[in-house]
């Protein structure tokens, strides 16, 4: 049986260089436009555009393959009980950051947004443990390719926005968040993207009752 990547050096035998400028696959050089999906290199954590031929070679989640499609899902969990001491607990400095499992690691890691992009953060894997004990929905995101994407509002009143959003979305996010940052804080512009972000996140997401 032929392996997704022995398909994929059969693509690249049989073509040329695209006759199209423009990006292209990071697979087979197929010419691809800007609305693309991606893969993950799971070794490498690295993102790769693809085309849509490629991406389906590694859609399926069960396999063990060193790359692994990036899926268009987008999940909303009210009444997530993440408490700003299990927050603490977490000794994340910001209120927004994003998690995943790193499959080549072997672990839950963090990252939070700022002027220099995603920035890890040393996650205490017994508070984050103790989190998903508490609200098993905690563990839903697909491992190197979904993230838990979580806003601690700096309102106590008000509850934490929980999410889990394709891994390419979060790094456009924190992307973008460190394009526009100024000053200490990010400015202005930050705040309204963020809060234009999770706008959208809100109407595009499937709700996952407790």
């Amino acid at each position: 049986m032929n392996s997704p990547l022995d398909v994929l050096a059969r693509i690249r035998a049989g073509r040329g260089a695209p006759e199209e400028p423009g990006e292209q696959c990071e697979m087979c050089s197929e010419p691809i436009t800007d609305e693309h999906q991606h893969v993950v290199n799971v070794e490498g954590r690295q993102l790769m555009c693809v085309c849509r031929g490629c991406y389906l070679l590694f859609t399926d989640s069960e396999a063990q393959l060193r790359y692994r499609a990036v899926p268009d899902r987008y999940l909303v969990f009210p009444d997530c009980a993440v408490s700003r001491a299990d927050w603490e607990a977490l000794q994340i400095p910001v209120g927004l950051a994003f998690f995943f499992r790193n499959s080549a690691l072997g672990r839950i890691v963090a990252f939070y947004p700022g002027p220099a992009g995603a920035t890890e953060s040393e996650l205490d894997l017994d508070a984050w443990n103790t989190m998903v004990d508490l609200d098993p929905r905690l563990g839903l995101p697909a491992a190197d390719t979904e993230a838990l994407l979580i806003r601690l509002p700096d309102d106590d009143s008000l509850e934490p926005e929980c999410y889990v959003v394709p891994i390419d979305s979060c790094y456009e996010f924190v992307g973008r968040i460190r394009l526009l940052w100024r000053g200490f804080d990010g400015g202005q512009d930050v705040r309204r993207y963020i809060g234009e972000y999770f706008g959208a996140l809100a109407h595009r997401s499937r709700v996952v009752p407790p």
